[in-house]
C-alpha cells in the first residue's frame, strides 16, 4: 500500500482524476501565478504562527524537505516525548501521512497530551478545511499520538496591525475537536477509495467542470482540457448567471454550445451575445452610448488604481488582506479634446496610502466627471482612505460624487465576438481599437502581475536597475488602463481626440 499524504487525499476529495495525475503524471501540472502566490502566503502565515505560538522561541521546527521524510518522522516521534512546541511534526499510519502545523504540549492528569493547531491563511473556516483537519486528526491518532484537542487557526480580517512586528491577535481559533474525531470512518473510506484510484492503469474518465476550480484551482486543468473535444462556442460565454429555467434546460439536455441555448430562456444581454457570436458581427448601439455620456460636463477625468494586499500586514494601521493603493493613472480631457496625464507610483517600501491620497486629490481637480471601469474597486479604496485619514476625508469623499462607471455603459451598448462573454477592459480595448492591446506591454499586463512586480520592487534584494525597469513597466501598464478608457469614451461619443 502506498502512503498517501494529506494533500493527496484532499486532491482525491476534489477530483479522483487529479489524484491519479498527481501520482502518475505530475509533470503535467502547471500551477498559475495565483496558486503559487497562495503557497507563498501560506508559508508566510505559517512563519508568523510560529512566532505567535512560540513567543520565547523554545519550540522545534521539522523540515522534511531538507531532512528527508524518514528522518522527519523519527525526529517527530522523539520530540513528542518532550514538552516543547513542535512545528511540522510528521505522522504516518493506516496508509496515510500528514504534517501538523502546530503541536502544543499539555497535560491531562499525569499524561502528556497534545493540542494540534492547523493554520490557514483564509479569513474563515471553509468546508474543505474541515476535511483537512479530519485527516490530520485521524493520522495522528492512528499513529498513537494522544490528542486532547484540535483546532483551526485562521486570519482575523478585522485585526489592525499595531506595528513593531507584534502579530499577537492576527490569528483566531475554531475548535474542531469533536467534529474531526467523529469522521474517522469517513477518512478511512477516503484512503481506501484513493488507493483504488491510484492503482488504476489509466486516469479516471472525468470531464472538466466546477471541480477544476473548487475548492482549489487545479494545475492539471489545461492538460485535461486539451484531451477533450473543443466546443466552438462554449456556453460559458453567456454573461451573467443563468436563470433557474435555463440552468435546468442546459443540464437536462447536456447543452455545451451557445447555439443550442434556447432564445426564449435568455436575457436580453445573453441573447445579444449569442447573436453577435454566431453572426461574427459586433453589436454597437452608437446612439445609446452617446446619450449615456452626453450629460457629463467638462473637463473629464479617467482614473485607475493599482493596489497590493498582504495576508500578514506590513504597515502599521492596516488590516489583513486590505487593498492598499500604491499607484494611479489619471488622464484629463479638456473640451477641446486635449489630453493631459498625471500619475503616482510609490516603490519606497513604506506605506504609500497618505501620499497616494494627497496626489489623487490634486490630480482630479475640483469638478468634472471621473470615469472609471468597474467603479466598485476605486470607490471602495477612496472610502478606506477617507476612513484612515480624517483630514483628507472631505476632498476624498467629494471625488466619489463625481465617479462615472464606464463598465455598465459598455455592457449595455457594445459587444464584439472576440470578447467571449467578457467585458474586461483587457478584451474590450483591442476590440474597439485593434491597433492597441495589453499583450504589447512589457512585463506587467494585468493586476496580478502588477502586485507581483510591486512586491519585487520593494524587496531589499532587488537591484536598482531592476527596480527602474519595474517602475517603467508599472507606469506603462496603469497608463494604458486610463488611455483605454479615453479611447472607449471617444468611440462611444464620436468625438475625436487631439494628439
Amino acid at each position: 500500500m502506498r502512503l498517501l499524504s494529506k494533500s493527496k487525499l484532499l486532491a482525491f476529495r476534489q477530483c479522483p482524476k487529479r489524484l491519479w495525475l498527481e501520482v502518475h503524471q505530475p509533470e503535467m501540472r502547471s500551477d498559475s501565478s495565483a496558486t503559487e502566490a497562495s503557497f507563498s502566503i501560506g508559508n508566510q502565515v505559517g512563519a508568523i504562527a510560529r512566532q505567535i505560538y512560540d513567543p520565547k522561541g523554545k519550540g522545534a521546527l521539522i523540515n522534511p524537505q531538507e531532512e528527508g521524510f524518514e528522518v522527519a518522522f523519527a525526529r517527530s516521534q522523539a520530540l513528542l516525548r518532550s514538552a516543547q512546541p513542535i512545528f511540522e511534526a510528521g505522522f504516518k499510519a493506516a496508509g496515510a501521512l500528514a504534517f501538523a502545523d502546530v503541536m502544543l504540549p499539555a497535560r491531562k492528569g499525569r499524561q502528556r497530551v497534545w493540542r494540534m493547531v492547523e493554520v490557514k491563511s483564509s479569513t474563515s473556516v471553509k468546508d474543505y478545511h474541515r476535511d483537512d483537519v479530519a485527516v490530520q486528526a485521524f493520522v495522528a491518532k492512528a499513529a498513537g499520538i494522544p490528542l486532547s484537542a484540535i483546532s483551526l487557526a485562521h486570519i482575523d480580517s478585522t485585526w489592525i496591525y499595531p506595528g513593531n512586528g507584534d502579530y499577537q491577535g492576527l490569528l483566531v481559533e475554531s475548535d474542531l475537536t469533536d467534529a474531526s474525531f467523529e469522521r474517522e470512518e469517513e477518512v478511512i473510506a477516503w484512503i481506501n477509495q484513493a488507493q483504488k484510484v491510484i492503482a488504476k492503469r489509466k486516469a479516471p474518465n472525468i470531464s472538466t467542470g466546477k471541480q477544476c476550480e473548487q475548492p482549489y484551482e487545479c494545475g492539471f486543468f489545461a492538460h485535461c482540457q486539451s484531451q477533450e473535444s473543443q466546443v466552438e462556442h462554449p456556453i460559458q460565454w453567456l454573461p451573467g448567471r443563468p436563470s433557474n429555467a435555463l440552468a435546468t434546460y442546459l443540464e437536462r439536455h447536456g447543452v455545451v454550445d451557445l447555439r443550442d441555448a434556447p432564445d426564449a430562456l435568455l436575457t436580453e444581454l445573453q441573447l445579444r451575445v449569442k447573436r453577435a457570436t454566431l453572426s461574427a458581427k459586433p453589436y454597437f448601439d452608437k446612439r445609446g452610448a452617446k446619450l449615456a455620456l452626453a450629460e457629463h460636463t467638462w473637463p473629464a477625468y479617467f482614473m485607475d488604481f493599482e493596489s497590493i494586499q498582504f495576508a500578514v500586514p506590513v504597515w502599521k494601521g492596516t488590516r489583513p488582506y486590505q487593498q492598499i493603493p500604491f499607484q494611479f493613472s489619471v488622464h484629463r480631457l479638456s473640451r477641446t479634446g486635449k489630453l493631459a496625464h498625471r500619475d503616482f507610483l510609490n516603490l519606497s517600501g513604506k506605506d504609500p496610502s497618505r501620499a497616494f491620497a494627497v496626489a489623487l486629490i490634486a490630480a482630479c481637480g475640483e469638478r468634472g466627471p471621473i470615469f472609471v471601469y468597474n467603479a466598485s474597486f476605486e470607490s471602495a479604496r477612496i472610502r478606506e482612505l477617507a476612513d484612515r485619514f480624517k483630514r483628507l476625508a472631505a476632498p476624498l469623499m467629494a471625488l466619489l460624487d463625481r465617479i462615472v462607471d464606464l463598465l455598465p455603459i459598455a455592457r449595455a451598448h457594445y459587444y464584439h465576438p472576440s470578447q467571449k462573454g467578457s467585458w474586461s477592459i483587457k478584451v474590450v480595448l483591442p476590440a474597439l481599437c485593434p491597433d492597441q492591446s495589453y499583450s504589447d506591454l512589457d512585463g506587467v499586463r494585468d493586476g496580478g502581475m502588477a502586485m507581483t512586480a510591486f512586491l519585487e520592487a520593494i524587496d531589499a534584494q532587488t537591484t536598482a536597475p531592476r527596480k527602474e525597469e519595474i517602475e517603467r513597466q508599472l507606469l506603462a501598464y496603469c497608463k494604458l488602463d486610463t488611455s483605454a478608457m479615453v479611447q472607449m469614451w471617444s468611440k462611444f461619443t464620436g468625438m475625436a481626440l487631439k494628439d
